[in-house]
């Protein structure tokens, strides 16, 4: 495996302005080859799909083109691939169908160490059907959460689990796959919120065989939207969302609402084939070569993690709350006596973006007893490197010193 950092980073035109980015859980900065292929869509010519002019077969292959490549990035089915504007717009749409179903005496569970995207559409929609709302908490010493903290809460009466496979806030990676058998077992369908985890890890939600896995583009280089991947083209059948009645019954389609936003789909697929690339050695499918980029950029985000986690941990008066064995390369941390929002400011007077919220894990930050307050996070993306780290640790270093 070959992992050339200079070169990925030279792909960034963003990273010309000197700062060094560690806000990448939140959105990573945009390769030119993505940004070439929005503003390529958006001047060539694009009409409503269909198979009659030039301008509709475009379209068409755009819309194919995505659904395809997100089908190698997530080892999932491209005919069960669902594009929306975002991965909390796209839950909201999938809970408001999946509700239709409930009633009193049916059950959810949802995480404490999730995103709110994967808590408050199913707590809304439960007690609109008058549901059972269950909650699975987590370790807030370790950060670790295990099946333990979710086996009480599901039962025969379990409808639905939502939960996520690495925490934006923390890092923790629960353990899906034992989760999912715990859900599968009673009957009870699995939702997951992968749009931390698949900035890092490869994914294979046909090998997992959960029912639904999200992710969100942006995250991982790509444009602003959101994706569901479904077990299977079978299961978005059994769903019948609300749709405009001339829009068609077929799917993934009648789950996308409106006209696609197919410089949205083109920068995806973009993007996509930009981490298939990210290793200069990655040879074969598509497939094959996200796999051998991922793994490739595993190698390069822990050598720099154990960099940053030894010289953070260090620091005097620095309290970390991303403890768990099994996370991503995502820190969490607040400096004793100084309000997080400070050192954020501090740190961008350096030109290092840090930012300082809760980001919207309000249940987890809450649990981990930081309220709504949260603390600073720092994450690493493919092309963070030493310099970046070094700059960090250098401006905590005289803010805490």
């Amino acid at each position: 495996m070959s992992y050339d950092v200079a070169r990925i980073r030279s792909h960034f035109p963003a990273l010309l302005e000197g700062a060094a980015h560690f806000d990448g859980p939140g959105g990573t900065q945009t390769p030119d080859l993505v940004a070439q292929a929005v503003a390529q869509t958006l001047v060539s010519a694009v009409a409503n799909r269909g198979l009659v002019t030039a301008a509709e077969r475009r379209a068409e292959q755009i819309v194919a083109d995505c659904r395809l490549a997100l089908g190698d990035l997530l080892g999932a089915d491209p005919r069960a691939i669902v594009f929306g504007r975002s991965a909390t717009q796209l839950t909201y749409d999938f809970a408001r169908a999946l509700a239709k179903t409930w009633g009193p005496g049916d059950e959810v569970v949802v995480s404490r160490l999730d995103h709110d995207s994967n808590v408050r559409p199913w707590v809304q929609v439960a007690e609109a059907a008058g549901a059972t709302v269950r909650w699975a908490d987590f370790n807030p010493v370790t950060g670790a959460q295990t099946e333990e903290h979710f086996a009480p809460h599901i039962g025969e009466k379990t409808r639905l689990v939502a939960m996520t496979a690495a925490s934006n806030l923390i890092g923790t990676r629960p353990p899906v796959v034992q989760v999912k058998k715990l859900a599968h077992d009673v009957g009870a369908l699995l939702w997951v919120d992968g749009v931390h985890a698949t900035a890092h890890d490869s994914v294979d939600v046909t090998g997992l065989g959960v029912d639904f896995w999200t992710c969100s583009p942006y995250k991982l280089m790509g444009p602003h939207c959101g994706v569901v991947a479904a077990r299977s083209p079978e299961l978005l059948e059994s769903l019948h969302p609300d749709k405009l009645l001339p829009s068609t019954d077929e799917v993934p389609e009648r789950f996308e609402l409106g006209t696609l936003p197919y410089e949205l789909m083109a920068g995806t697929t973009a993007a996509v084939e930009f981490l298939a690339g990210l290793d200069d050695e990655a040879t074969g499918t598509r497939r094959e070569r996200i796999l051998t980029s991922y793994a490739s950029l595993a190698g390069h985000e822990d050598a720099l993690l154990e960099r940053l986690e030894t010289g953070l941990r260090s620091l005097p008066g620095v309290r970390v709350y991303s403890n768990a064995e099994r996370r991503t390369p995502t820190l969490l941390f607040t400096v004793d006596g100084l309000d997080s929002q400070d050192v954020r400011v501090a740190l961008a007077e350096k030109g290092v973006n840090a930012p300082a919220s809760h980001f919207y894990a309000l249940e987890c930050s809450r649990h981990l007893g930081l309220g709504d307050a949260g603390g600073l996070r720092v994450g690493l993306a493919p092309y963070s490197n030493d310099e970046d780290v070094d700059r960090l640790l250098d401006g905590l270093g005289s803010v805490t010193s």
